[in-house]
Order: structure tokens, then C-alpha cells, then sequence
């Protein structure tokens, strides 16, 4: 493994049973993220690509194949280890923000490091702070149903960074927004990734989202492809 990388697939293979045979997403699929990267994976729906990002985060297993976080092979681990390198390591934006109705979005922030059994008083601190980042502290004890979309996304971004994670996973983050309200999202995660020195990795069909990438990769016949830029 490159000692400029942070994450690396070797031969990854997923397959899921059907009534009759096997469906196979991809098989022999390599990959590699270099350190403070940003880069995007397109293609169309229902190719693997949020298959591919739940593998690389832990929460599926593969049928085949490696993935190494950090130098670490994390299939080698037990589930619970894998969940605290998970929960350490990585962050997850999903497209539908995934809030809690019945929480502040301050306690939607800290629920992480509240179940990570972290006092509450320095959860709340902490999690006001990226709500800071966010430019949200106003609404910081607003239940998701009075936030907009785009402020529920911001939130939902800050909750992703409250364990100060290496990864950043983001999945179709824009793809429940208007383009300028996700054209700010995208800004917003382009900045906080220099600033929290982070490696990223979003998964969007846009070609717009790609735009403000490091790097394109093309996922197509269960591989992904290196796309040149203009």
C-alpha cells in the first residue's frame, strides 16, 4: 500500500444470491485513495456504487477481496472492532440526511459521541462548535421538521465530523437538493475537507458534483475507471 494512501480495495468481489444463481456487483475491483484527495465515483444507477461505499465503510461485507483503512485490513477484525474503526475513522453523508425527527440538531450532532458514552456537556460543546462550521449555530435546538433540506444536509455533515474521522463518504449528497442549494453543500464539503484534512470520497451521478473533485472515477462492468479531465 502507497504510504500516500489512506484507503485501498484489492480484488474486491461482491456477489448476492437471487432464487436462481448469484448476482454479481463487481469481482476483482482495485482501488486506491491518496491522503487529502477528493474524489468522485459516477455511474449509472444500480451499477454498485453505494455497494462499493458501504464495503469501504464496513457496514456490508464483501464476498471476496480486501480493504485496507490506513494500512489496516479491516475484514480482518472482529464486528467490533470493525464498528470502532468505523466510528474513529470514518464519516458518512448519506443523500437523505438520516436525523433524528425527535432531536435538536444539536443532539442529532452529538448522538455519535453520546452513545460513544462521552459526556453530555462536552458532546453539546463540541457539537455546537460544528454547527459553528456549518454556519447553523442559530438553529442549533431546531428539530429537523423546521430545517430546510439544505440545513438538514448541514447538519447531517456536521454529525459526519463529530468523531474527527480520516474518511469522509459521502453518498449522492446533493441528489434531494436544488442544484444552487447543492452547489453550496458542495462548497461547504470542499472547504471542510482542507480544513479537517480529510480524504473524501463522493458517489453521485451528477456530472456537476464531479466538478468539484480532485479526480473522476468511472464505475462501469463492475470496475472503476479513471476518467481524464479536461
Amino acid at each position: 500500500m502507497n504510504r500516500n494512501s489512506i484507503l485501498k480495495t484489492e480484488d474486491l468481489g461482491k456477489e448476492y444470491p437471487l432464487p436462481r444463481g448469484t448476482l454479481c456487483v463487481f469481482d476483482k475491483l482495485s482501488f486506491e485513495l491518496e491522503k487529502g484527495n477528493i474524489v468522485a465515483i459516477m455511474g449509472v444507477s444500480g451499477v454498485g456504487k453505494t455497494t462499493f461505499l458501504n464495503l469501504v465503510a464496513g457496514l456490508d461485507t464483501p464476498t471476496r477481496g480486501n480493504v485496507y483503512l490506513e494500512g489496516e485490513d479491516v475484514f480482518r477484525l472482529s464486528k467490533r472492532d470493525r464498528a470502532r474503526v468505523r466510528n474513529r475513522k470514518i464519516g458518512f453523508i448519506f443523500q437523505f440526511y438520516h436525523l433524528l425527527p425527535e432531536f435538536t440538531a444539536m443532539e442529532n450532532v452529538a448522538f455519535p459521541l453520546l452513545i460513544g458514552e462521552v459526556g453530555k456537556k462536552q458532546a453539546f460543546v463540541k457539537a455546537f462548535n460544528l454547527l459553528k462550521d456549518v454556519q447553523l449555530e442559530e438553529k442549533a435546538y431546531l428539530r429537523p421538521g423546521k430545517l430546510s433540506g439544505g440545513e438538514q444536509q448541514r447538519v447531517a455533515i456536521a454529525r459526519s465530523l463529530i468523531n474527527e474521522p480520516k474518511l469522509l463518504l459521502a453518498d449522492e449528497p446533493t441528489g434531494n437538493l436544488d442544484w444552487k442549494t447543492g452547489q453550496n453543500i458542495l462548497e461547504l464539503i470542499r472547504s471542510l475537507h482542507a480544513e479537517k484534512d480529510l480524504s473524501s470520497i463522493i458517489v453521485t451521478h451528477n456530472e456537476r458534483v464531479a466538478d468539484f473533485c480532485d479526480k473522476v472515477f468511472l464505475m462501469e462492468s463492475g470496475q472503476l475507471k479513471l476518467l481524464s479531465r479536461p
